[in-house]
């Protein structure tokens, strides 16, 4: 049995706030059987959904794509140790 690689994360930061605040994390939402339905960005590292590759690209392209402001964050995929 193939070992999944869940290792990665979805961060943002505001790009008004240059490096003064914290960034937020993705938690990505999922219907009771599992399928995607969408992130909120939290506060907490701890909290954030870990994601595959694959995953994490599906999240950050539904960010992209869903919300309004999203032209005002950096978003990226980090590894979890970063």
């Amino acid at each position: 049995m193939e070992k999944i690689d869940q290792r990665y994360l979805i961060q943002q930061n505001k790009i008004s706030d240059g490096e003064t605040k914290p960034p937020v994390f993705a938690k990505v939402m999922r219907s009771k059987d599992g399928a995607f339905e969408g992130v909120s960005f939290i506060k907490s590292k701890e909290k954030a959904s870990v994601l595959t590759i694959d995953e994490a690209n599906q999240a950050v392209a539904w960010a992209n794509n869903k919300k309004p402001n999203a032209k005002e964050y950096v978003t990226k995929i980090i590894c979890v140790g970063q």
